[in-house]
């Protein structure tokens, strides 16, 4: 896909609609960027750094090795919500 370079900031303030997108993608098996690119109808080099940002946030892996044409395939990984530490009792900070 051909489209206009955006100004970085705009793409990257995108990203929570977008992330939500890519992982609608990622949910139907692993994509590599032009095919998630592709799907949901934006640049490649708009789609890489939404990637990218998951990779490093652990929303996506790459899957091991790359395809016939040199792209990596990249998943979604199920996060698991994290809990917040337990209040303590009034009683417990005066021991």
């Amino acid at each position: 896909m051909n489209a206009p370079n955006r100004d970085l900031r705009e793409i990257v303030r995108e990203e929570p609609v977008m992330r939500a997108q890519i992982l609608a993608v990622l949910a139907h098996g692993p994509r590599t960027i032009p095919e998630i690119a592709a799907e949901i109808g934006v640049p490649s080099h708009e789609a890489v750094l939404w990637v990218m940002g998951m990779r490093r946030y652990g929303h996506v892996a790459a899957v091991k090795g790359v395809n016939d044409e040199g792209y990596f395939s990249y998943e979604a990984i199920a996060k698991t919500p994290t809990r917040a530490p337990a209040a303590r009792d009034e009683s417990e900070n005066r021991a």
